[in-house]
């Protein structure tokens, strides 16, 4: 889900609203729903209410150059 239905979740009525059809929408096609850009608090709260599945953003870390995140979560 693009974050710019993410960034005013929890703060504009008609953000979450969006947020939450396309958390229903993907739910009901079998899909696992991915957030971009979560950055608040707030925001991570909400996505857990909605039942949304995953998400990603500046909350959870910094952009990092993918070498290095294969190196560091790498299984063989």
């Amino acid at each position: 889900m693009d974050r710019s239905f993410v960034n005013g979740l929890g703060i504009d009525a008609e953000d979450s609203t969006i947020v939450e059809a396309v958390v229903k929408l993907g739910h009901s096609l079998g899909l696992q729903v991915v957030a971009e850009g979560v950055e608040t608090p707030l925001q991570l709260s909400r996505l857990r209410e909605i039942g949304c599945d995953r998400g990603q953003g500046y909350l959870f870390g910094r952009p990092r150059p993918a070498e290095l995140i294969e190196n560091e979560y790498s299984l063989v």
